[in-house]
């Protein structure tokens, strides 16, 4: 079986080839739920917290009667 070399914890150590292939595989994935997580939070914050901040919370029902009756803020 090949050999290749892995960084583990800054110490370089030689494992098998699809030992390697696992180990990169495990950092993608990882990186991607870290990214997708962070994007989450970011689409959260950037619908909800305007919001959350102005304190003008209603429930649906009323926001649709206010659009229907044309009123404005």
């Amino acid at each position: 079986m090949a050999k290749e070399t892995i960084n583990v914890g800054g110490e370089e150590t030689v494992v098998r080839e699809d030992t390697a292939k696992a180990y990169r595989g495990t950092i993608w994935i990882l990186i991607t739920v870290g990214i997708v997580l962070a994007g989450a939070a970011i689409l959260f914050f950037a619908f909800f917290g305007g919001s959350l901040g102005d304190g003008d919370m209603q429930s649906p029902r009323e926001i649709e009667q206010k659009r229907q009756t044309g009123e404005t803020r």
